[in-house]
Protein backbone atom coordinates (compact mmCIF):
# COMPACT_ATOMS: atom_id res chain seq x y z
CA UNK A 1 0.00 0.00 0.00
CA UNK A 2 1.28 3.44 -0.91
CA UNK A 3 2.01 5.82 1.94
CA UNK A 4 0.12 9.06 1.44
CA UNK A 5 0.72 12.49 2.91
CA UNK A 6 -1.62 13.39 5.78
CA UNK A 7 -3.07 16.27 3.74
CA UNK A 8 -3.74 14.19 0.62
CA UNK A 9 -7.44 13.72 1.30
CA UNK A 10 -8.23 17.42 1.42
CA UNK A 11 -9.88 18.91 -1.66
CA UNK A 12 -7.56 21.92 -1.25
CA UNK A 13 -4.44 19.82 -1.80
CA UNK A 14 -5.83 17.98 -4.85
CA UNK A 15 -6.87 21.32 -6.36
CA UNK A 16 -3.44 22.83 -5.81
CA UNK A 17 -1.77 19.80 -7.40
CA UNK A 18 -4.05 19.87 -10.43
CA UNK A 19 -3.75 23.65 -10.82
CA UNK A 20 0.04 23.44 -10.78
CA UNK A 21 0.11 20.55 -13.25
CA UNK A 22 -1.97 22.63 -15.67
CA UNK A 23 -0.02 25.86 -15.16
CA UNK A 24 2.43 27.75 -17.30
CA UNK A 25 4.91 27.50 -14.41
CA UNK A 26 4.76 23.72 -14.72
CA UNK A 27 5.24 23.91 -18.49
CA UNK A 28 8.34 26.10 -18.10
CA UNK A 29 9.77 24.02 -15.26
CA UNK A 30 9.16 20.77 -17.14
CA UNK A 31 10.79 22.12 -20.29
CA UNK A 32 13.79 23.45 -18.36
CA UNK A 33 14.21 20.19 -16.46
CA UNK A 34 14.06 17.97 -19.53
CA UNK A 35 16.39 20.25 -21.49
CA UNK A 36 18.89 20.17 -18.63
CA UNK A 37 18.72 16.36 -18.53
CA UNK A 38 19.42 16.20 -22.27
CA UNK A 39 22.18 18.80 -22.10
CA UNK A 40 23.83 16.97 -19.22
CA UNK A 41 23.69 13.63 -21.01
CA UNK A 42 25.20 15.19 -24.13
CA UNK A 43 27.98 16.85 -22.13
CA UNK A 44 28.86 13.76 -20.09
CA UNK A 45 28.88 11.57 -23.22
CA UNK A 46 30.76 14.12 -25.32
CA UNK A 47 32.87 17.05 -24.21
CA UNK A 48 32.79 15.87 -20.58
CA UNK A 49 34.61 12.66 -21.48
CA UNK A 50 37.39 14.66 -23.04
CA UNK A 51 37.43 17.15 -20.16
CA UNK A 52 37.70 14.38 -17.56
CA UNK A 53 40.65 12.71 -19.32
CA UNK A 54 42.89 15.75 -18.99
CA UNK A 55 42.29 16.27 -15.25
CA UNK A 56 44.70 15.42 -12.46
CA UNK A 57 43.95 12.23 -10.51
CA UNK A 58 42.30 14.13 -7.63
CA UNK A 59 40.32 16.35 -9.98
CA UNK A 60 39.21 13.27 -11.96
CA UNK A 61 37.89 11.70 -8.75
CA UNK A 62 36.05 14.94 -7.96
CA UNK A 63 34.68 14.98 -11.51
CA UNK A 64 33.37 11.43 -11.14
CA UNK A 65 31.73 12.18 -7.79
CA UNK A 66 30.16 15.43 -8.99
CA UNK A 67 28.90 13.93 -12.23
CA UNK A 68 27.18 11.19 -10.16
CA UNK A 69 25.59 13.83 -7.91
CA UNK A 70 24.53 15.78 -10.99
CA UNK A 71 22.86 12.84 -12.70
CA UNK A 72 21.18 11.68 -9.48
CA UNK A 73 19.83 15.18 -8.81
CA UNK A 74 18.50 15.52 -12.33
CA UNK A 75 16.87 12.09 -12.30
CA UNK A 76 15.05 12.99 -9.08
CA UNK A 77 13.82 16.25 -10.60
CA UNK A 78 12.81 14.52 -13.84
CA UNK A 79 10.90 11.84 -11.91
CA UNK A 80 9.05 14.50 -9.90
CA UNK A 81 8.18 16.40 -13.07
CA UNK A 82 6.95 13.22 -14.77
CA UNK A 83 4.63 12.53 -11.82
CA UNK A 84 3.17 16.04 -12.20
CA UNK A 85 2.71 15.44 -15.92
CA UNK A 86 0.93 12.14 -15.16
CA UNK A 87 -1.47 14.11 -12.93
CA UNK A 88 -1.96 16.65 -15.71
CA UNK A 89 -2.71 13.94 -18.28
CA UNK A 90 -5.14 12.17 -15.94
CA UNK A 91 -2.89 9.10 -15.73
CA UNK A 92 -2.49 9.54 -11.96
CA UNK A 93 -4.93 11.01 -9.46
CA UNK A 94 -3.53 13.95 -7.50
CA UNK A 95 -3.97 12.00 -4.27
CA UNK A 96 -1.59 9.30 -5.53
CA UNK A 97 1.02 11.95 -6.29
CA UNK A 98 1.06 12.70 -2.56
CA UNK A 99 2.83 9.41 -1.80
CA UNK A 100 6.06 9.90 0.14
CA UNK A 101 7.96 7.95 -2.52
CA UNK A 102 7.33 10.83 -4.97
CA UNK A 103 8.58 13.56 -2.63
CA UNK A 104 11.77 15.47 -3.24
CA UNK A 105 13.83 15.66 -0.07
CA UNK A 106 16.99 17.32 1.07
CA UNK A 107 20.09 16.36 -0.81
CA UNK A 108 22.78 14.64 1.22
CA UNK A 109 25.62 16.99 1.99
CA UNK A 110 28.72 16.08 0.07
CA UNK A 111 32.31 17.11 0.32
CA UNK A 112 32.78 19.66 -2.43
CA UNK A 113 35.95 19.29 -4.47
CA UNK A 114 37.94 22.32 -5.50
CA UNK A 115 35.69 23.83 -8.16
CA UNK A 116 38.55 25.55 -9.92
CA UNK A 117 39.90 22.11 -10.86
CA UNK A 118 36.64 20.95 -12.42
CA UNK A 119 35.83 21.79 -16.05
CA UNK A 120 33.54 24.76 -16.66
CA UNK A 121 31.02 22.56 -18.50
CA UNK A 122 30.50 20.43 -15.41
CA UNK A 123 30.43 23.31 -12.92
CA UNK A 124 27.92 25.17 -15.09
CA UNK A 125 25.62 22.13 -15.17
CA UNK A 126 26.06 21.60 -11.43
CA UNK A 127 25.08 25.19 -10.66
CA UNK A 128 22.04 25.14 -12.94
CA UNK A 129 20.90 21.75 -11.63
CA UNK A 130 21.22 22.92 -8.01
CA UNK A 131 19.05 25.97 -8.74
CA UNK A 132 16.44 23.84 -10.51
CA UNK A 133 16.47 21.25 -7.72
CA UNK A 134 15.91 23.95 -5.09
CA UNK A 135 13.01 25.44 -7.04
CA UNK A 136 11.37 22.04 -7.51
CA UNK A 137 11.98 21.16 -3.85
CA UNK A 138 10.27 24.41 -2.87
CA UNK A 139 7.29 23.56 -5.10
CA UNK A 140 7.17 20.04 -3.66
CA UNK A 141 7.05 21.35 -0.08
CA UNK A 142 4.41 23.95 -0.91
CA UNK A 143 2.19 21.46 -2.73
CA UNK A 144 2.62 18.28 -0.72
CA UNK A 145 4.15 18.93 2.67
CA UNK A 146 3.08 22.27 4.10
CA UNK A 147 -0.33 22.60 5.69
CA UNK A 148 -2.77 24.74 3.77
CA UNK A 149 -2.69 28.33 4.88
CA UNK A 150 -5.71 29.65 6.65
CA UNK A 151 -7.52 32.19 4.54
CA UNK A 152 -6.61 35.68 5.65
CA UNK A 153 -9.37 37.43 7.58
CA UNK A 154 -11.48 39.64 5.38
CA UNK A 155 -13.04 42.22 7.70
CA UNK A 156 -14.99 44.04 4.99
CA UNK A 157 -16.56 40.82 3.72
CA UNK A 158 -17.37 39.80 7.30
CA UNK A 159 -19.11 43.14 7.80
CA UNK A 160 -21.16 42.69 4.61
CA UNK A 161 -22.08 39.17 5.72
CA UNK A 162 -23.34 40.54 9.05
CA UNK A 163 -25.36 43.25 7.27
CA UNK A 164 -26.86 40.72 4.88
CA UNK A 165 -27.77 38.44 7.80
CA UNK A 166 -29.31 41.34 9.73
CA UNK A 167 -31.32 42.89 6.85
CA UNK A 168 -31.80 39.90 4.58
CA UNK A 169 -30.86 39.87 0.99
Amino acid sequence: MTEVNAFADTPWRAGVIQDFARSELFDRTFEEGMQLVEETAAYLDGAGRHDSKILSRNAALGYAAESMRLTTRLMQVASWLLVQRAVREGEMPPEAACAESYRLGEEAAAETPAVEELPFGLTNLLTRSERLYERVRHLDRRMYVEAPHEEAPRPVQAHFDRLTAAFGG
